[in-house]
């Protein structure tokens, strides 16, 4: 479940990236490789769980997939706020800033 969670978001987050003309002011290459790289992570992770457990691998516990799909949220949300700090410290659109130097 984890693998195809951050799959999703991979996919999501490619697409939203690939067809947005301002995303380079949003950043939106920061959530790309953090899902890219989260689901080549979990890639590598299922295919050593399948060679250790073999086709019992294709029938886990419900319990099993629940904590699996928990994890899997956990770590989208994760990137989710990874990409706000960035967006945040690099302000595009410079709210941040004109906030901080207005002077009351």
């Amino acid at each position: 479940m984890c693998l195809i969670i951050t799959l999703l978001a991979a996919i999501i987050s490619t697409v939203i990236w690939y067809f947005n003309p301002k995303s380079g002011a949003y950043r939106l290459s920061v959530p790309c490789f953090i899902y890219w790289g989260a689901s080549l992570m979990w890639l590598a992770d299922a295919v050593f769980e399948y060679a250790k457990l073999g086709a019992d691998y294709f029938r886990p516990a419900p319990a099993d997939m629940i904590n699996d799909a928990y994890l899997g949220i956990c770590c989208v949300t994760a990137g989710l706020l990874v990409w706000l700090v960035v967006l945040l410290i690099k302000d595009p659109k410079g709210v941040l800033k004109d906030i901080l130097t207005k002077k009351h």
